[in-house]
């Protein structure tokens, strides 16, 4: 990833205000904007405010304050000035950019019916999630979700930003792409969030190997029975299962023959137990590789691996 891609997300006008933030891209994880509000950055899991000038600091006083006519300017950038062309996104609450970055959007909700979000509008809050595929990711667990040749239902804990989206990005591309454990196999993955393959015109952003096919912005449920019919997948990847829907779609497709590689918040295998919705699956023992995430010394890390034998 360049700076200039980063800086492509702004205005002209703006982004020689937004040089500074865009340097060490590699760094940099989020860029929010709040109208009337000082603008802020993560970095490296750290907070930094701009100055007028453009310049990192860890002092509000003083910050650059984002007026909502400069964010309704960068919102319009990023909609190629027709944000009505992108009603279905917005509704969505999040819009997706080449690279597979991400903006996510808040602001007055017009509501359809009861349950359902017309769209957005009003907007005064963006989030610039910046996206960071790492390859390599999944080199300390590859060998160990195989089992002789074949790859093992696998789960993956994690607390909220510990690389559990990026784990199961890089897995995927490996079980796709086949290596010295397993060969190639046909993966199918449903992005509820456009968080896994970052897909931007319904092209996936993001390498998840060459026998991949993705179900961009679909409910997981309903994307694994689809994909089931349409794609007849080795293996499906989806990000955080949720609720007894999600599991019974996982129960539907290891019932079709499909292997399961997924996500879901957890701390531990005792919380995972807690889930309710989960017992069906654990008491089944559907899963063979639970992978648990955290974090030390400020650093993601894969804390424990449980196998259960076939």
């Amino acid at each position: 990833m360049e700076k200039e891609e980063i800086l492509y997300m702004f205005p002209a006008s703006h982004r020689e205000f937004f040089d500074k933030a865009a340097s060490e891209p590699e760094k940099l994880q989020e860029i929010r904007l709040r109208a009337e509000k000082p603008v802020i950055l993560i970095k490296k899991q750290q907070e930094y405010f701009l100055t007028k000038t453009g310049q990192l600091t860890r002092e509000a006083d003083g910050a650059k304050v984002m007026r909502a006519k400069e964010l309704e300017q960068i919102l319009q950038h990023i909609c190629h000035y027709s944000v009505y062309a992108y009603t279905d996104e917005i509704r969505q609450g999040y819009l997706t950019l080449p690279g597979g970055h991400r903006v996510g959007v808040a602001g007055q909700v017009v509501l359809e019916s009861e349950k359902c979000i017309r769209t957005i509008k009003n907007i005064r809050y963006l989030n610039i999630r910046i996206a960071h595929e790492i390859k390599g990711a999944a080199k300390p667990v590859i060998s160990e979700v195989y089992e002789n040749g074949r790859f093992c239902n696998t789960l993956i804990l994690s607390p909220p930003g510990c690389g559990k989206t990026t784990l199961l990005r890089d897995l995927v591309r490996e079980i796709s792409n086949g290596n010295k454990w397993g060969k190639g196999r046909f993966v199918s993955v449903v992005d509820e969030r456009s968080e896994i393959a970052g897909s931007y015109l319904g092209v996936a952003q993001n390498d998840l190997g060459i026998r991949t096919d993705v179900l961009d912005g679909c409910p997981k449920a309903m994307g694994m029975m689809l994909l089931i019919r349409s794609m007849a997948p080795q293996v499906i990847a989806v990000d955080e299962l949720g609720n007894t829907e999600d599991v019974e779609a996982v129960e539907k497709a290891l019932r079709c023959g499909c292997q399961i590689l997924a996500t879901i918040h957890a701390e531990d295998m005792e919380e995972l137990r807690r889930k309710i919705f989960m017992k069906d699956l654990l008491g089944e023992s559907a899963f063979r590789r639970f992978i648990v995430l955290g974090r030390e010394n400020g650093k993601c890390v894969v804390k424990k691996i449980y196998r259960c034998e076939t």
